[in-house]
């Protein structure tokens, strides 16, 4: 028997600096916070547009904490979809302006952008083609140069799988 999951509900990381790792993800994703746990030097955090109580928690360790090495077993990235492409052109602006853009890959069905919060965690901003685009990327995950003017030309304005239904499921 397997697990009837839906989704990915919500991520955690454990970070140095809780108030830092807070002013990034912020500023970075238009997050509110919507609780703290001080005993645990905890924060949790919801997109603005999200149903969940809360799509990332943050533990606070403190500046001894050891990081994990790159490469090393363990969570790679965590991956946010956007609705539509401009809003991904916005998000690559927004990266680069907090000095947390470290890289952007087409993928066939998706086009990425990769970033890094204050402790090196990594990231993706992702948007995804309609699905009845994908074409011969259904079965395939390329990774290729992401040229994101030519995306927007081409895909300004259609909305994909990521839209939030306003009081729907």
């Amino acid at each position: 028997m397997t697990i009837p999951a839906v989704r990915l509900n919500h991520a955690v990381l454990f970070v140095t600096a809780l108030e830092a790792s807070l002013r990034f993800w912020t500023s970075a994703f238009d997050m509110e916070v919507v609780a703290r746990e001080p005993r645990a030097n905890a924060a949790f955090l919801r997109l603005t547009r999200s149903g969940n109580h809360h799509d990332l928690g943050l533990f606070g360790l403190g500046d001894s904490a050891a990081p994990r090495p790159p490469r090393s077993v363990g969570l790679y990235h965590l991956a946010w979809q956007v609705d539509t492409v401009d809003e991904l052109e916005r998000a690559r602006t927004t990266l680069a302006e907090l000095g947390a853009l470290r890289g952007e890959s087409s993928h066939g069905a998706t086009k990425s952008l990769y970033g890094a919060d204050p402790d090196g965690n990594e990231f993706e901003v992702m948007w995804m083609l309609p699905r009845a685009d994908w074409g011969a990327y259904e079965n395939s995950a390329p990774v290729d140069r992401l040229d994101l003017p030519a995306e927007v030309r081409r895909w300004s304005g259609v909305r994909t799988a990521g839209r939030v239904v306003e009081g729907g499921s």
